[in-house]
Parts: C-alpha cells; sequence; structure tokens
C-alpha cells in the first residue's frame, strides 16, 4: 500500500515537472507572437507547489538519501529561479536545470519502486 501512494506522489512529480518545463520551454516562443501575452511568475508558482508537495510526502518516505538529495536540490533551483524572476523580471536558466532534475529524482524513485 505504501508503494502505491509513493508511486502517485512521482507520477504527480513527474507531470507536474514536465508541464512545468514545457512550459517554460514553450512561453518565450509564444512571447515572439504580437498577441498580448506577458510571461507570469503565478504559474511557475503553481507548478513549484504542486511539485513541492510531491517532494515533501517523497522525502518523509524510505526513499534513498541520493534521491532525496536530487529532489530537494532540484527544488531548490526551481525557487530560487522563480524568486530571482520575481525580482529581477528576468527568466533564469536555473528553472530548467531544476526542471530536469526533478524528472529524474521522480523517475529514479518510480524506477526504485518497479524493483
Amino acid at each position: 500500500m505504501r508503494k502505491q501512494i509513493t508511486k502517485s506522489f512521482d507520477y504527480l512529480g513527474i507531470s507536474s515537472a514536465t508541464l512545468c518545463l514545457v512550459h517554460c520551454l514553450v512561453f518565450p516562443l509564444i512571447s515572439i507572437i504580437p498577441i498580448g501575452i506577458s510571461h507570469n511568475h503565478w504559474i511557475d508558482l503553481l507548478f513549484a507547489s504542486i511539485g513541492l508537495y510531491a517532494v515533501v510526502k517523497i522525502v518523509k518516505t524510505n526513499t534513498p538519501r541520493y534521491i532525496k538529495a536530487i529532489l530537494l536540490v532540484s527544488m531548490f533551483l526551481i525557487l530560487s529561479s522563480i524568486v530571482i524572476t520575481i525580482v529581477t523580471h528576468h527568466h533564469s536558466f536555473i528553472l530548467y536545470l531544476g526542471g530536469i532534475g526533478m524528472i529524474i529524482g521522480h523517475l529514479l524513485n518510480f524506477r526504485k519502486h518497479k524493483h
């Protein structure tokens, strides 16, 4: 039963991180088109809060430390990037690193539970 709950958090984390990464990669292309869309950091905060929820739940389990470290460092990078965006109005590259790290961490954790 516990394994199934952790898998659910992995699904949530993987999907949230993937959607966030797609949003961050596609948005610059959409902003080139003059239709009046501007970047909103609240969307980034929404994805980060979903990811943070999944990470906190996984960190509380008996997941290996290296997976916890990957997830926590990735979440720190994402949250740092959002703070930088709010303060400087500049989209930071570290958001992409954090998103990729979140996907990798959740995939590693998911694969660990398959065995």
